[in-house]
């Protein structure tokens, strides 16, 4: 019995549709994932049977076929593993979809062997596809919940495991939990009133903060430019609901986010070490992911010790700086991340 799930992927950070195509069949029970997946999807298979089995439902030795269409596209990610899952126990009709929702809603979780369904990364970016192709909802972990529910105008369905998900497909039963978060900023421990004296670079911050300007601070060890740094993004305005979106989109992806923390609702400021690699900050890898100039998209990016950074370093921040966008290009295609932010840099005279 061929059964077809819709999920979704990324590249960089812009999501495109995928279908997971489960086909049950008479045979050598045998396993197999099809479509480009990486070794994540490709060991979701053990991770699958357990839970499965841990939830209730016996596997019959049937052969197996999963396929992730569009195939030519590599794919990445454990939120595979809830849609497969659910396809096997359609294809195997230890469950039935006849109210159609499958077809409605895009399916998105991690498996544990227990069959509870885990934080998944990217989901964000799948709800906001949902509801730009007109999907009617989306299935999601409970732990994504806040993450996903700044989208509004989509129903969101968390699921704390295997279980509750069937029953939302069977019964349309979902488990009910309040949308606790808030997109007004959180309070931090540090303010530019903490700053006694130093009223030049403090003007000169507050120039840079209103006019969005990139800033470099010279001075002597101890004189305060690593304090200062790390206090401008506390007297810049708060962000917009779009500007919140966008980077939790980016962190999401980048499996920065946690239960403590699913919104990016202060502007972010990032510090890497002088000793950090091109690709760390600029971003890209052999699947490209965001690097630290998009992590501190809409806030701060400092780098402390400007001047012991690799030349490849602060050469490559040139476009980015120009551009407020970061443009990579690998075998898997073009991606381009964004990168608006403000850059402070601060060394010593010598």
């Amino acid at each position: 019995m061929l059964v077809k799930i819709l999920s979704s992927s990324y590249l960089g950070i812009e999501p495109f549709l995928v279908e997971v195509e489960v086909d049950v069949v008479n045979g050598l029970p045998i396993f197999n994932i099809v479509g480009l997946g990486d070794a994540t999807i490709s060991e979701s298979r053990d991770r699958i049977r357990s839970a499965i089995k841990n939830m209730g439902y016996m596997l019959e030795p049937r052969r197996l076929i999963v396929n992730l269409t569009p195939a030519n596209v590599k794919k990445s990610g454990s939120h595979f593993d809830l849609p497969i899952a659910l396809g096997i126990m359609l294809g195997m009709k230890f469950i039935s979809d006849y109210r159609g929702i499958l077809s409605e809603y895009l399916v998105m979780g991690e498996l544990s062997l227990t069959g509870e369904v885990r934080r998944a990364e990217g989901v964000i970016s799948g709800v906001l596809m949902a509801k730009s192709q007109g999907f009617k909802g989306v299935i999601i972990p409970e732990s994504n919940f806040e993450e996903a529910s700044i989208i509004k105008g989509i129903h969101i369905v968390p699921v704390k495991n295997i279980r509750d998900a069937v029953k939302f497909i069977e019964l349309g039963e979902i488990r009910s939990r309040r949308i606790v978060n808030s997109l007004k900023e959180q309070k931090v421990s540090i303010d530019m009133w903490d700053v006694k004296g130093q009223s030049t670079a403090k003007r000169a911050l507050e120039i840079s903060a209103a006019g969005g300007h990139n800033i470099i601070m010279v001075g002597a060890p101890g004189s305060g430019k690593s304090m200062l740094a790390k206090r401008l993004s506390t007297i810049l305005p708060p962000m917009s609901e779009k500007e919140i979106i966008e980077t939790t989109k980016i962190y999401s992806v980048s499996g920065e986010l946690d239960e403590k923390n699913p919104i990016i609702v202060n502007r972010p400021f990032r510090d890497p070490h002088h000793t950090s690699t091109a690709t760390s900050i600029i971003g890209g890898g052999r699947i490209p992911k965001p690097g630290e100039i998009s992590l501190a998209n809409n806030g701060v990016l400092f780098l402390d010790e400007f001047t012991e950074f690799d030349r490849v370093v602060t050469e490559s921040l040139r476009e980015p700086l120009e551009e407020k966008r970061i443009s990579i290009t690998r075998s898997l295609g073009k991606m381009e991340f964004p990168a608006k932010m403000i850059f402070v840099a601060a060394c010593n005279p010598c």
